[in-house]
């Protein structure tokens, strides 16, 4: 199925791009978070008239988000957790936890973004990908330290 990409996709294309995706991909994930509209005739002759304000739109996000990035780039967050004594934790930080650390800081992000694969489960030191776009990545330091008694 032929869609147009009204956002910037990474592994796809971008903005304004006709790209050849699988049926139900389209019609589940795409279509309807407005990712892209079917490759119709109408919505070709449409998008070819629109394709300078999305890239507009794309490049003032991309802006925005490296504005973002410079704020969070360097950022240490610090949390202290009851841990055992071989430093697992009675618990886990998670990407919910990083995201509300960093709004308390006064940045203000999706905890979607936050790229932990996983939550955190040791104490440690760890860098963690914040995905604003598909190329603007900053990353946070978390300490994870034992809670003082």
């Amino acid at each position: 199925m032929q869609v147009i990409l009204m956002k910037e996709m990474e592994n796809l294309g971008d903005v304004g791009e006709v790209v050849d995706v699988k049926p139900g991909y389209a019609r589940n994930f795409l279509v309807p978070r407005g990712f892209a509209v079917r490759a119709t005739k109408a919505n070709l002759a449409r998008i070819e008239e629109e394709r300078e304000h999305l890239v507009a739109a794309a490049e003032r996000e991309i802006e925005k988000a490296t504005t973002l990035a410079t704020d969070i780039e360097g950022q240490s967050l610090n949390f202290p957790v009851k841990a055992g004594e071989d430093g697992k934790l009675f618990g886990s930080v998670s990407s919910s936890d990083i995201a509300d650390a960093l709004e308390a800081k006064g940045i203000e992000i999706d905890r979607r973004t936050v790229q932990l694969a996983e939550p955190i489960k040791q104490l440690g030191t760890y860098k963690v990908p914040i995905r604003l776009s598909a190329e603007v990545q900053p990353e946070v330091t978390v300490w994870v330290v034992a809670e003082e008694e």
